[in-house]
């Protein structure tokens, strides 16, 4: 998994510079925030049928324990798109127009879930750790950012990752005991690759409402 670990770390370090950037434009507005829970709406609703497809896959026959785990983290995953929502209409928001990136997101492991489920994996590798080297610049934004609630920062609580829902390092423990064949691991690479590329053009539209052209 070391190949898999250093596309994470390259993703968490152009994320860092990102959000170093974004302190100086301004820093976490409300219309910054709530683009971003807009996006992570559009992003997380649906994403267990994801989970499910994978774990239908016969390939997963022979991986039982991996199967089980995949069926679990869909179920756990199946309404976060509904603590975005509400952390919206704690803003007085409700969720905008699925962003463009989003829907190619989709578009892409859609189109490669069933025949390449690995690759669809390679960007949940990417998802759930992208920010774990930023948390000390998150942490003074949102300190320092007035409209900043308990009651419209629930999502961003739970994909914080804390004890109860470590999911960043649970999915590279997942995939080290999937007995991973040597096409797996190129597929997950793949994955990784094209999810960094794919967040960040969201986190380009989350601060500036525009797409990256």
């Amino acid at each position: 998994m070391d190949d898999i670990r250093k596309e994470i770390v390259s993703a968490q370090n152009e994320f860092r510079n990102k959000i170093s950037m974004l302190k100086e434009k301004g820093g976490l507005t409300k219309e910054r925030y709530g683009r971003f829970l807009t996006c992570q709406y559009h992003l997380t609703q649906g994403v267990q049928n994801h989970f499910y497809r994978i774990a239908a896959n016969s390939e997963m026959a022979k991986r039982p324990k991996f199967r089980d785990w995949l069926v679990k983290f869909g179920k756990e995953e199946e309404f976060h798109f509904k603590v975005a929502e509400k952390d919206l209409q704690a803003l007085d928001m409700i969720p905008g127009e699925c962003p463009i990136d989003v829907k190619l997101w989709w578009l892409y492991f859609d189109s490669v879930v069933d025949e390449r489920p690995f690759v669809r994996l390679g960007g949940t590798c990417i998802l759930e750790n992208i920010s774990d080297k930023s948390a000390d610049l998150l942490d003074e934004m949102i300190a320092t950012s007035e409209f900043m609630t308990k009651e419209n920062t629930r999502f961003l609580t739970i994909h914080r990752h804390g004890p109860n829902l470590a999911h960043g390092e649970e999915i590279i423990e997942a995939l080290n005991q999937a007995k991973l064949t040597e096409q797996d691991s190129k597929d997950l690479i793949v994955g990784c690759r094209y999810a960094k590329t794919f967040y960040l053009r969201f986190l380009h539209w989350m601060v500036t409402g525009q797409l990256l052209s």
